[in-house]
């Protein structure tokens, strides 16, 4: 496993450079299997995990199934000290008798101050912690004014409650803006944005807030070599629930264009060349970038991570990296 640090330019941590998803957690990969993946990927070295107050709401869960399940693995194992803990707020629903759903109405709670601090705290409990390590509203809400919760997370942060904080699908405009209005109110940025990436792209789509562009990229890089307060960019979905390798998990909507399959045959390629499997490529292709990002793989079992983990340590030449972007 290979390591990075994470900064807001005031708090510092390490993390593994590939994070564990755990949104299936207590619902559709049951708990003691769960427990088995927690234990393996910590084995091998991993130290990020990465849930939210709402999964799986969608599914007919309470919503906090995979905090809850964490919050007993940590319990059992005495293994807080060796774990990061990320999660998010703001999407869990606002009233609990409707539906969740990513279209209007989206039924979500928002960033508003009183509830971010509300639900760090109930995290916070389903946890079972002292404080998180990484906060992410997770999902931009442009109801509740940018200088309301910029100020709730740099309070948060300033009490200790949470280390660094961090936005999710967002658009590149607004993560500036909050970046600029945490400096006018002196408390620390967002120092995480998880946006989806993944080696295949997407349509392009003037709706689509959710996906870490070349400019976002552009933008963590500029800022840091710059000396602001370092961004760090974490990818959910990298992997896209297994349809870049499975016949049976259609590509989604967006991704199903001649460049993605294109794509997935040359990646077929360089895998077979490396004695790899598709999946390591993708995620070395993520980690090994002029821009590193993180991604958040998501395992169902002890075998899936297995495959996973095994990217951590996957360089890509620079020939093989150059194959896979001509295309």
């Amino acid at each position: 496993m290979r390591y990075r640090t994470l900064s807001n330019g005031s708090t510092s941590f390490e993390v593994s450079t590939l994070c564990l998803g755990t949104m299936w957690f207590g619902t559709r990969t049951d708990e003691t299997t769960a427990r088995a993946i927690l234990d393996r990927y910590v084995e091998a070295g991993g130290t990020f995990l990465d849930t939210a107050n709402n999964y799986n709401a969608w599914v007919g869960s309470h919503g906090r199934d995979s905090e809850d399940v964490i919050g007993r693995w940590l319990a059992d194992r005495g293994t807080r000290d060796q774990v990061r803990i990320a999660t998010k707020v703001g999407a869990a629903k606002k009233d609990p008798k409707l539906p969740l759903q990513n279209v209007e109405p989206t039924n979500f709670q928002g960033l508003g101050a009183r509830t971010v601090v509300r639900e760090v705290a109930t995290s916070l409990r389903h946890l079972g912690i002292d404080h998180l390590d990484v906060c992410y509203g997770h999902v931009d809400d442009h109801a509740t004014p940018l200088a309301e919760t910029v100020g709730a997370f740099g309070k948060l942060q300033a009490e200790g409650l949470v280390g660094i904080s961090g936005i999710s699908n967002v658009a590149l405009h607004r993560l500036v803006e909050a970046r600029e209005e945490a400096d006018r109110q002196g408390v620390a940025p967002y120092g995480l944005v998880q946006q989806q990436r993944t080696y295949p792209y997407p349509r392009p789509d003037v709706g689509r807030h959710s996906w870490a562009s070349a400019e976002m990229l552009d933008y963590a890089r500029q800022v840091t070599a710059d000396g602001r307060a370092p961004l760090a960019v974490a990818a959910y979905s990298p992997l896209m629930q297994g349809a870049l390798v499975r016949d049976d998990r259609p590509l989604w909507d967006s991704f199903d264009h001649p460049t993605t399959h294109e794509r997935l045959r040359v990646l077929r390629e360089v895998a077979d060349e490396l004695g790899a499997t598709p999946n390591q490529v993708v995620l070395a292709w993520l980690l090994g970038g002029e821009v590193p990002v993180i991604p958040v793989v998501g395992a169902s079992s002890v075998e899936q991570l297995d495959e996973l983990l095994g990217a951590a340590d996957l360089d890509l030449d620079p020939e093989l990296r150059a194959r896979l972007d001509a295309v």
